[in-house]
């Protein structure tokens, strides 16, 4: 009767598998990519409206800002923009393609707020409005007789009989008609050369043109019909620039550029290059790995591994998901952390070797479930939070993470599962023997953590060097933080960043950051800077290399950058109290505590290296510092769920040996991973480049220190806040004893 239902589970578990293949490689084969701009080039734009005197910047008026944004770009040609509000005053726009955004973000962030008023004289005037007209002269405005609404259609124009030059011919509508009508008709019966026959024509708070109407034009009867002309000193591109806003329409309120990201496609393209080739060599050397440990069963791992590849990359097409940067390695790293699961439950299995070996399958995952429900939990945290709180690329990695952490879910517990039925020869499934690491294991004496306090000292001295790196070094925090320019340049050949440092502080920028990456990059991180001034830089590094091509442009408002690095800080809080929430939860609150003063110390750790390293600690570092975070409580968890199910057993044994014991018994799930884990970054930190090299080194230095901090850290700490407050023993009502029928106790 028991078999019965287990062979049902396990038919669903393989339509189920044979379901979800299927539909991925229908997915695959049907559906193209959604790459970021970072991966096929072009230009991002965030824009945050303000309030006007007349309008308030709320959710409403910004979703009309973005409706005349979307026709101005449309006007503009850009392939495939993406335009989306983000909160209640900020718009991203995206054009790809775009390498020269310059003048097209100047068109599409100006406020275009077009106005035409009476000329009441000229020179100051308290109680007018008084701008200065298009040679300097002062004139006092009376109040709006139309504004750019009543506009139907604008168009850039020259003619060629009437003389050189470039004009703005526009429609009005029936209404603005008569508007315009009244206007010039007044104007009209002012004498030739009064200012007050002049119409000041208003863009933007600017005097754009200020003409006098026409002679022919009678008194009290003004210009009749529905189209004018603005006229002044244009060139071809002003004119169809200007063209261009006043047909879109004005915005309902005042935009601001906060960020600016342009890369070019050259970039994009060897980030794919480089991610596809360390996802490649990661593969192969962690199935070389697994089928060296764990022979059959790990071949068979080694294609549940491919799967998971395959699904997880269906499950992005599906949710169209944008791929970037930070989520493409986030899915190179998603495929060596997939290792973990499969290993827990190897592990286990061997365990339980003295069983036959489906039996002892069946109680590896059962013995493994807890372990990777709980650490799969933990790093779901912090890619929620990533979501949630990052935004651009970084949110793209939270999104990454978060389904590779799910599909991991099943190909281990389904796939799997279904795969190591086909096991028959317990000898060579590679499940039945002890590896080389749980043999030197079982010879070591658990009780090496009797002592806590020596491997805290021991701990607090690698804060103290980290925390010596903070405090002399300093953090060289990127442009997302702090606000401000980077410019990145590919150069004919490898260049000295000494004598590009000296050459840009010659042009004027003595505080600028220069960086050299791989063999032909230079990056150029500076304050906020406008066009004429990045061309300066450019010319300086050319000036150097030889040439300069620009492949990369950041430029972040000061005011966006105290935002981003408050929630930075507000998200590795979060995590951290997530963690500890979720650990007490689930465990005790000693282990809790425990965990969180490890992942201190690992985040402390990496921002020391990062500061004595001088690398730098921006959107991309974030996202990898999160990522350690759930990756080092990930360790513990597995660690701190042996301690549990041991401290059953052992109820006599000192709480440090327990803790020793559990460290041990999971060491060889612990190295197995770290080595899987360590192909990939190790792939990417040789074959990347830029940040994406930086990303690779915060993780692998995430890896090391949450290894050894669960060891040196946690397992101590836990023993030590046990000391100190001893957990109550669980107590027990003794079974009363039966009787026998003349009331005899036995």
């Amino acid at each position: 009767m028991s078999r019965a239902p287990a062979r049902q589970g396990m038919a669903g578990r393989l339509v189920a598998s044979l379901f979800v293949l299927a539909a991925s490689v229908y997915l695959v084969l049907t559906t193209a990519p959604r790459l970021g701009l970072d991966l096929r080039g072009g230009t991002q734009v965030v824009l945050e409206t303000h309030d006007s005197p007349t309008a308030e910047a709320d959710a409403e008026a910004t979703d009309r800002t973005l409706e005349v944004l979307r026709r101005r770009v449309d006007a503009l040609g850009v392939a495939e923009p993406m335009l989306a509000r983000s909160g209640d005053n900020r718009i991203i726009v995206e054009l790809p393609g775009l390498q020269n955004p310059e003048e097209a973000v100047a068109a599409i962030g100006r406020t275009a707020q077009l106005s035409f008023h009476p000329v009441l004289g000229v020179g100051e005037g308290q109680a007018d409005r008084v701008l200065p007209d298009e040679s300097g002269q002062k004139l006092r405005l009376g109040p709006a007789a139309l504004s750019g609404e009543g506009i139907e259609d604008a168009s850039g124009q020259t003619n060629t009989q009437a003389g050189p030059g470039w004009f703005v011919a526009v429609d009005f509508t029936s209404d603005a008609a008569r508007s315009w009508e009244q206007l010039t008709a007044k104007a009209a019966c002012a004498a030739p050369g009064d200012p007050l026959r002049r119409v000041a024509i208003v863009l933007d708070d600017k005097v754009i043109s200020s003409p006098q109407v026409d002679l022919n034009t009678s008194c009290n009867v003004g210009m009749i019909g529905d189209k004018m002309q603005i006229t002044g000193q244009f060139s071809p591109a002003e004119a169809k620039d200007l063209a261009l806003l006043i047909k879109a329409g004005a915005l309902p309120v005042p935009v601001e550029v906060i960020e600016q990201r342009t890369v070019g496609p050259a970039l994009g393209a060897a980030a794919i290059e480089d991610s596809a080739r360390a996802a490649v060599i990661g593969l192969v050397l962690t199935a070389v790995f697994l089928v060296a440990v764990y022979w059959l069963a790990g071949l068979l791992a080694v294609f549940a591994l491919a799967c998971y590849a395959l699904v997880s990359y269906a499950a992005l097409l599906a949710i169209g998901a944008t791929l970037t940067l930070p989520g493409l390695a986030g899915f190179v790293l998603a495929i060596g952390m997939a290792v973990d699961a499969t290993v827990l439950v190897f592990e286990r299995a061997r365990e339980e070797r003295k069983s036959a070996l489906p039996q002892a399958i069946e109680r590896g995952f059962r013995g493994a479930l807890s372990a990777i429900v709980d650490s799969n939990v933990t790093t779901l945290l912090a890619a929620g939070l990533l979501f949630l709180l990052a935004s651009g690329p970084v949110q793209g990695f939270g999104v990454t993470l978060t389904v590779g952490v799910l599909v991991s879910l099943f190909t281990t517990l389904v796939l799997t599962r279904v795969l190591l039925r086909l096991v028959r020869k317990p000898r060579l499934s590679g499940l039945t023997h002890d590896g080389g690491v749980r043999r030197w294991v079982n010879r070591q004496n658990p009780d090496f953590l009797a002592k806590p306090r020596r491997w805290l000292v021991g701990a607090g001295t690698a804060i103290m060097i980290a925390l010596a790196g903070m405090i002399f070094a300093g953090p060289s925090l990127g442009v997302e933080f702090t606000g401000g320019r980077v410019l990145e340049y590919s150069t004919p050949g490898a260049v000295d960043a000494d004598r590009v440092r000296t050459a840009v502080n010659d042009a004027g920028f003595p505080r600028a950051v220069v960086q050299t990456s791989g063999d032909n990059a230079v990056s150029v991180r500076t304050e906020p800077v406008d066009q004429p001034a990045a061309e300066r830089i450019r010319a300086a590094v050319a000036s150097v290399s030889g040439s300069a091509t620009q492949i990369r442009d950041e430029q972040i408002g000061p005011s966006l950058g105290a935002e981003l690095r408050t929630k930075a800080l507000i998200a590795l809080g979060l995590a951290v109290l997530a963690q500890l929430a979720y650990l007490a939860i689930r465990f005790d609150w000693r282990f809790g505590v425990a965990v969180v003063v490890a992942l201190a110390q690992d985040v402390l750790l990496i921002l020391g290296v990062f500061a004595w390293l001088g690398k730098t600690m921006d959107g991309v570092f974030l996202a990898a510092l999160l990522t350690v975070i759930g990756y080092s409580v990930n360790d513990s968890v597995v660690v701190f769920d042996r301690v549990r199910e041991l401290r059953g057993k052992r109820q006599k044994d000192p709480f440090s040996r327990v803790v020793g014991a559990a460290v041990l018994q999971t060491l060889p799930r612990t190295v197995n991973t770290g080595i899987g884990v360590l192909f990939v970054l190790g792939a990417l930190l040789v074959l990347g480049d830029g940040s994406l090299a930086d990303f690779a080194l915060a993780l692998l230095l995430g890896l090391v220190a949450g290894t050894v901090s669960t060891v040196a850290t946690a397992g101590p700490m836990a023993i030590l806040l046990e000391q100190r407050s001893p957990r109550r023993a669980a107590t027990t009502r003794p079974k009363p004893r039966a009787r026998t029928g003349n009331g005899a106790v036995v």
